[in-house]
């Protein structure tokens, strides 16, 4: 049974990211059944129970995949075409055998040239897309709060680059910084009342910003994939 699904979609800031989960209930044990038998949508679990969460669905997965999508990959080639791609990369990376049940979250995958199920509100109905939920948004929020204290305006120990009011009063203090998605002006940062000067005059605050993802990618383990949310 493999499940993915993803992390981040609606976030004003920071990557998307998806991840999957492969599970053969025939190899694992009662302890990993257990564990496997408390997972629900990610989102409804506290930041706490997900990291108790983590390491038994690592334990309990026979394959575990991650695909990333950044800012900048998203900004360039929309925040759909981004999630899709990056479900596809995950199913295409545990779930090649033969007799594998494939189920995404939500979506259909145009480009994956695999059988696969989309499932509405999959990770409340599915222990793999639920698996796959807790492994991408773990992932990601460690991600997002390692980075914070590079970014210290924004908060992103607490919010993770999602719109929240602390994180909108931020930006219009701040401005941006490169972690969020510009592409994101025309919607996200309308929650914020700003006319279209408005708006253009963020983006270029945001651009006087010091890019230092080269600074994160020389300080990160290269074996750790928390560690960079690389250009896709």
């Amino acid at each position: 049974m493999a499940g993915v699904d993803e992390a981040g979609r609606g976030s004003l800031a920071g990557p998307l990211l998806a991840a999957g989960v492969l599970i053969d209930l025939e190899r694992i044990g009662r302890s990993e059944r257990l564990a496997l038998a408390r997972l629900d949508d990610s989102k409804q679990k506290t930041p706490e129970e997900r990291e108790e969460l983590y390491p038994q669905v690592i334990r309990a997965a026979a394959c575990v995949s991650i695909a990333v999508r950044s800012p900048r990959a998203i900004d360039a080639n929309g925040l759909h075409v981004s999630n899709l791609a990056a479900l596809t990369d995950c199913m295409h990376s545990i779930a090649r055998e033969e007799g594998a049940t494939r189920l995404v979250d939500g979506f259909r995958l145009p480009r994956c040239d695999l059988d696969h199920t989309p499932v509405v509100d999959g990770d409340a109905r599915s222990a793999a897309i639920a698996a796959a939920s807790v492994i991408a948004k773990v992932t990601r929020d460690r991600y997002m709060r390692r980075v914070a204290a590079l970014y210290p305006d924004w908060n992103f120990q607490g919010n993770v680059g999602y719109s929240t009011p602390d994180h909108r009063e931020a930006i219009m203090r701040h401005g941006i910084c490169p972690l969020h998605r510009r592409s994101f002006a025309s919607v996200a940062y309308s929650q914020l009342d700003l006319t279209d000067e408005g708006v253009e005059e963020l983006l270029e605050r945001g651009a006087d910003v010091i890019d230092i993802r080269e600074a994160i990618r020389a300080e990160a383990d290269p074996d750790d994939v928390e560690a960079v949310a690389r250009d896709a």
